[in-house]
């Protein structure tokens, strides 16, 4: 019996783009609620969102009959956190804010059981091997993580090339908020100078094999992406979906009330 195979990390080396959503309302009852709408995949969000991992662990058992993979950023991608959320059973990490292929490497050691990497073995007080139930976790879990890298500032972009060259990188996530306002134009990630990078980054992650992702909400530019070779793509978030419904039932009541109104090239 060994480690549960990654359909995720199957699938982004398919043709087919894997489509998702961001979890942030930390709550495992939303989370299953979600897990039933037919996404590729669910990320449960540590870094922006108030996630620690007691609630980390009651999303991942609340999406766990569902068909789809659980993804979990950490909110920095030490190899501590990344440790303790593998052991919880995630398979798939995206580790933010890597700026250089230095630290990529280390994300994906990280991941790894020696001799390949760092990760510490604890596997008789984890839910990713079943409590040792799976005999053959330890010489198996290796194969089966998945590691996406995030870059979002202009230095990551200048070194995504090398840290497209990192053994061990599965795909690379553009994160458009932080990218756009590391460029200047915070709040604007439709900006055209921030779209000419995304799109040339896309592209330069499909040249190298690996499999580019990105949140959006917007969805012309969803699309727009998936042409370019988007593999995994986030179209909205449980946060974003929730505060646009409530807002626009209030307003059909009350005078005065005006719906949201979502800008072009929005992420959330």
């Amino acid at each position: 019996m060994s480690a549960p195979v990654n359909i995720f990390k199957q699938a982004l080396k398919g043709d087919r783009a894997q489509i998702g959503l961001w979890l942030g309302l930390a709550n495992s009852y939303t989370a299953q609620l979600c897990a039933g709408a037919g996404f590729d995949w669910l990320l449960i969000d540590a870094e922006h969102a108030p996630n620690d991992l007691q609630t980390i662990l009651g999303q991942l058992q609340a999406v766990a009959p569902y068909p789809l993979t659980p993804i979990v950023r950490p909110a920095w991608p030490d190899s501590v956190r990344i440790k303790q959320i593998l052991d919880l059973g995630a398979q798939t990490i995206l580790a933010p804010m890597v700026e250089t292929a230095e630290q990529a490497a280390e994300v994906v050691a990280a991941t790894r059981y020696p001799p390949q990497g760092i990760r510490g073995v604890g596997s008789a007080l984890a839910r990713a091997s079943e409590f040792n139930r799976t005999p053959n976790y330890l010489k198996t879990a290796n194969e089966q993580m998945c590691v996406l890298i995030q870059i979002e500032t202009v230095k990551g972009v200048e070194n995504l090339d090398a840290i497209l060259a990192v053994d061990g990188v599965d795909g690379v996530f553009i994160g458009p908020s932080d990218l756009s306002a590391a460029m200047g134009h915070i709040g604007n990630p439709a900006h055209p100078d921030v779209q000419t990078v995304i799109e040339d980054g896309i592209q330069r992650i499909v040249a190298a094999g690996k499999a580019p992702g990105i949140l959006i909400a917007d969805q012309s530019l969803a699309q727009r992406y998936i042409e370019l070779g988007a593999m995994f793509v986030g179209v909205g978030t449980d946060t974003g979906l929730l505060m646009k419904a409530t807002t626009e039932l209030a307003a059909r009541f009350k005078a005065g009330l005006s719906a949201p109104k979502q800008e072009k090239g929005s992420v959330y």
